[in-house]
């Protein structure tokens, strides 16, 4: 879509392009959904991809996403062997809904910034116990956690002109085992669901994420795995206004699906054999 009221193009960002942040303004990575809707009170565009900040930076302590890594190269990457949570990635990759432009134009910063309930990056990065860096337009940086950034259905806590700049995912928890679930109503829809549990190796511990089916990435955190009592008294204990609703499901259903596939996370990695 044309957006006809935009006046300029920052094509040469700052080093710190928050700092050239006024109203108005909007980031510019893939775009997929900027250019889908009108967006009438825009004037100008901050060209991120400009920067070319790294995509991918593997290490000792763990990976580094930066915001404008698309989601073609994040699923083409390979995982040292014992990233043993590696499968992960690809599965939130699969998890778009997109076309083959949209595949690789958008950006892994761009569908956290987007905070909607299924976004599959989101529940990727809060599954890994990620964090996320922020930079503010008085040059100032901070850190928060994945699980903290989203506060609702397209809310998140971004601040006038903050800017996503990098994801950290921890080597410990790419080490981890894991097993997930994800429904949709039809083969390549959106998520109605997305669950992702991990599992320390060696332990008998069980952190389980519930995405999609809430308006903000939700997690249970147990020392040990509990029997399906007591992880179906954990959903229930999830507040009834965080469940979502839309045309893929109601808050019902969704309830109903996150109980059935958590039942099946914990038996998965109860067994010793994750997906």
């Amino acid at each position: 879509m044309d957006l006809n009221t935009i006046t300029e193009v920052a094509r040469r960002p700052s080093e710190h392009p928050a700092a050239d942040w006024r109203e108005g303004d909007a980031w510019l990575a893939g775009g997929t959904w900027l250019f889908s809707a009108e967006q009438p009170d825009l004037r100008r565009l901050i060209d991120l991809t400009a920067l070319r900040w790294d995509p991918l930076v593997p290490g000792d302590k763990g990976l580094e996403i930066g915001a404008t890594c698309t989601i073609r190269d994040l699923y083409a990457f390979a995982c040292p062997g014992d990233w043993t949570a590696g499968p992960l990635i690809t599965a939130s990759c699969e998890a778009f809904l997109s076309s083959f432009k949209v595949w690789n134009a958008a950006t892994v910063g761009g569908n956290i910034c987007m905070s909607l309930p299924a976004g599959p990056m989101i529940t990727l990065t809060v599954a890994l116990e990620a964090t996320y860096e922020l930079w503010a337009p008085d040059g100032s940086t901070r850190t928060v956690e994945a699980l903290a950034f989203v506060t609702g259905d397209h809310r998140n806590v971004l601040t006038p002109g903050e800017v996503l700049r990098r994801v950290r995912i921890p080597a410990h928890a790419l080490r981890k085992r894991a097993a997930h679930r994800r429904f949709t109503l039809t083969r390549l829809g959106r998520s109605t669901v997305f669950l992702i549990g991990t599992q320390t190796p060696g332990g008998n511990d069980l952190l389980l994420t519930v995405t999609a089916g809430t308006t903000r990435p939700v997690q249970l955190a147990f020392d040990t795995l509990p029997d399906a009592p007591g992880l179906q008294q954990g959903i229930d204990a999830i507040p009834s206004d965080v469940w979502f609703a839309d045309p893929n499901g109601t808050p019902d259903h969704r309830r109903h699906l996150t109980t059935y596939f958590a039942e099946e996370i914990r038996r998965e990695l109860m067994d010793g054999d994750p997906s």
